[in-house]
């Protein structure tokens, strides 16, 4: 009989040897907890006992989830996703309990037992698809937006059900007065929370701030957290909403960043302890004596909602391709379908055998999901008329945008050092496009107005359409020696007299890169841009002493010219080690903001900390904004400062 602490043991063994094999096989994660899950429990080798306790702390990696996922959203942008969480995803969960309904009671099963298993079928993984459109950074795209709106009412929805099955399984006669009460209960917390939630919250947490200490903090936003869940939950609500709520409370207070920075360990650790709780109530012999239930199962749940919410999307207006990914990003149970599922067998409302085969036919879509999601992009590229659409595309987009440029640099990759170089280019008035293949960095930079496309700028046609042939100089920004070297090989081929500058982090490929081509490689990231800069603007003929000006005014201001740099995905694993690393961040300012029709000097943005780098307006940029300018509705506003200072900004120039 193991112990606790050998149970614990065990975990973390086959959980880190798993997840590593997975990460070198290229695997998602997710995958190799479930497995884990799957060998390690009851069903299998009988090593980790299924309990209540585990059940529960699992519940926690749902929990913070759900937390972080709040922190990305703002209530206006809430505000503004209605129509997509109660449209779509009102007609998603109806449809999906209408049509489960019907096929039950073609089956001879009551309707009691269809309605309970419609709500339970109707649900997707909020935990896998939240995380896999995190890591490929798709929250706030087309599809993104769709699929958590979805995801939303269903969290929504089973609130009703969670009341609903219970009373179907007692036949409850005053089943409409419980339902009514519910919702009523429902309605007031949530009302309260978010009315007066952001009031308490803001000088709440300047309170705890004030002690500037790192533990405080951190014991402050777990008991906001674990507190607000709670509260949902004793309201008859899920734990994960609150969770959500207390995410989107603390979006609007200056202290979103670091929160997000603090709470990552927890979430990660404990989602992984959920994935391996799912995965130990996997019973495979239950799978081989109803194999043909469970496939058929499988089949409906998986292509079935796929299509059934892909075509509901195209409906909603929706391009085909957007309602393809949100089809096959949804076509999965999820894990609120096992707590309803539990709760429905608990009062035997529904039988163990089907009950079996749900929860087979559940776990094993959860298992295919991250298959699915990973290769809908290839799904939708042949669908919607072939990956050579989406090239032609690009490619277009870059052409245009290169179109006029004679004498230009090609700028590889907009991260910190591309973005550093960018800024020596335009005080001289050098014209330049730059290509980055980081979608959200480069939404970031061109909604600031900056000559910046998405691109692989390894691949011949990209650097041809951003035109090499026309092009001064051609700069590598970021460090990867692979893709440096393609690059090199298609420069050589197509203009052999182009000054060509490589950036490596050491001199380990320095030689590699010379032989390659590169007319300069400039090593060390932390001088990078700085060199990066000197070399390139002297090639382009710019007298050395200006040049050699230029670059001690920026050493004696501390770097204060280099203005901050756009987040990227990329720029995660930074942020945890330099999460007061000054950012740029554009703030769109809409009908109604607070700072519209104010100036710059009216907003008194200093006081915060905070810096106005530039005002796009009607895609006229000005680089040196004046205390005068008065601020419109639809210019763009970008400011730099630090993550905690931006967002208190954000709330000043939208909310007042």
């Amino acid at each position: 009989m193991h112990n606790t602490l050998q149970l614990v043991l065990i975990l973390l063994a086959a959980a880190v040897l798993v997840v590593a094999l997975f990460r070198s096989l290229r695997l998602p994660p997710l995958l190799a907890y479930l497995l884990v899950g799957m060998v390690i429990g009851p069903h299998a080798l009988g090593w980790l006992p299924v309990s209540s306790e585990t059940s529960y702390l699992a519940e926690f990696g749902v929990v913070f989830l759900m937390f972080s996922i709040g922190l990305e959203f703002s209530l206006p942008q809430l505000k503004a996703m209605q129509g997509i969480v109660f449209g779509l995803g009102g007609a998603q969960v109806l449809l999906t309990l209408a049509l489960i309904l019907a096929a039950c009671m073609f089956m001879g099963l009551s309707w009691q037992a269809g309605v309970a298993l419609g709500g339970i079928l109707a649900m997707s993984s909020t935990a896998i698809v939240s995380k896999l459109l995190a890591e490929k950074v798709e929250l706030h795209s087309r599809h993104g937006r769709e699929i958590v709106g979805v995801l939303l009412f269903q969290d929504l929805a089973v609130v009703p059900l969670l009341v609903l099955i219970p009373a179907l399984a007692a036949g409850d006669k005053n089943l409409g007065w419980t339902m009514a009460e519910a919702f009523i209960k429902a309605a007031v917390l949530l009302a309260v929370l978010l009315v007066f939630g952001q009031r308490l919250l803001r000088p709440w947490f300047h309170l705890v701030a004030g002690h500037k200490t790192s533990e405080l903090f951190m014991l402050n936003v777990l008991l906001v957290t674990l507190g607000l869940a709670y509260l949902t939950e004793f309201a008859g609500l899920s734990m994960a909403l609150g969770a959500f709520l207390a995410g989107i409370l603390i979006s609007e207070t200056e202290y979103r960043y670091q929160v997000e920075a603090d709470i990552q360990p927890f979430r990660d650790v404990l989602l992984g302890l959920f994935f391996v709780t799912i995965g130990m109530q996997l019973d495979l012999s239950a799978v081989a004596d109803n194999f043909v239930w469970v496939m058929a199962l499988l089949f409906l749940l998986v292509v079935g909602k796929a299509l059934m919410i892909g075509i509901l999307s195209r409906f909603s207006g929706s391009e085909l391709s957007v309602s393809i990914r949100t089809g096959l990003a949804l076509a999965q149970g999820g894990e609120f379908g096992f707590v309803l599922l539990t709760l429905a067998g608990g009062v035997h409302l529904i039988d163990g055998s089907v009950m079996q085969v749900c929860l087979s036919a559940m776990l094993l879509s959860m298992l295919a999901a991250p298959f699915i999601i990973q290769y809908s992009e290839a799904i939708v590229q042949k669908v919607c008329g072939g990956e050579w659409v989406n090239r032609a595309r690009e490619l277009h987009e870059v052409a245009v945008r290169s179109a006029s440029s004679e004498q230009h640099v090609i700028v590889c990759g907009y991260g910190r050092s591309g973005q550093n170089l960018a800024r020596f280019l335009e005080q001289e008035n050098i014209s330049f496009i730059a290509l980055d293949q980081d979608a959200q960095r480069v939404k970031a930079a061109a909604v600031a107005g900056e000559s910046v496309v998405y691109g692989d700028a390894s691949r011949r046609e990209v650097l041809m359409a951003a035109g090499l042939n026309r092009a001064k100089a051609l700069v590598v920004t970021y460090a990867d020696v692979k893709s440096s070297l393609r690059v090199l090989q298609h420069a050589h081929e197509m203009r052999p007299d182009l000054p060509v500058i490589v950036r490596t982090l050491d001199d380990t490929d320095l030689e590699k890169l010379r032989d390659a081509g590169a007319t300069e490689v400039v090593p060390e990231v932390l001088e990078g841009s700085l060199m990066l800069a000197s070399h390139t603007l002297m090639l382009l003929g710019v007298p050395l002493s200006r040049v050699v000006r230029r670059v001690r005014q920026v050493r004696e201001a501390r770097y204060s010219l280099l203005r901050g740099f756009f987040h990227g995905a990329t720029d995660q694993d930074d942020e945890l080690s330099e999460k007061v690393q000054p950012r740029l961040h554009t703030v769109a300012l809409h009908e109604g903001g607070a700072a519209v029709g104010k100036t710059l000097a009216d907003l008194d943005l200093d006081s915060l900390l905070v810096q106005v780098t530039a005002v796009r307006r009607r895609n006229i940029r000005a680089l040196e904004p004046q205390p005068e300018t008065m601020l419109q509705a639809g210019d763009v506003v970008v400011l730099l400062g630090a993550p905690e200072n931006l967002a208190a900004a954000e709330v000043k120039l939208l909310q007042g």
